[in-house]
């Protein structure tokens, strides 16, 4: 069994900064790429940036250059450093991570909510 445990999500005012983790725990052979959602009230899940296993990262063109993912693989663990935090930012944060036990599948960490207003 898989999991994924998302932390560090909080309040925030504009302009401000957090650092989200997800820890992946498991049966895990190895992992493949990582990388963050979010969904605002009312939206589609959304992509954030994409960590894959030698480091290359992708980001949304809406957080490029104030966000930056990155990984920890002795860990199993993903980050997503949000700095330059704007209200249209808040959202549910999930994490992914595509991770081979006997098969590759994709899971899910359960979201962890940021909210950034004054």
């Amino acid at each position: 069994q898989v999991q994924l445990v998302e932390s560090g999500g909080g309040l925030v005012q504009p302009g401000g900064s957090l650092r989200l983790s997800c820890a992946v725990s498991g049966s895990i052979f190895s992992i493949n790429a990582m990388g963050w959602y979010r969904q605002a009230p009312g939206k589609e899940r959304e992509w954030v940036a994409r960590i894959i296993k030698d480091g290359d990262t992708n980001y949304a063109d809406s957080v490029k250059g104030r966000f930056t993912v990155s990984r920890d693989n002795a860990k199993n663990t993903v980050y997503l450093q949000m700095n330059s935090l704007k209200p249209e930012d808040t959202a549910v944060y999930y994490c992914n991570a595509r991770v081979n036990t006997y098969v590759v599948n994709t899971y899910w960490g359960q979201g962890t909510q940021v909210t950034v207003s004054s």
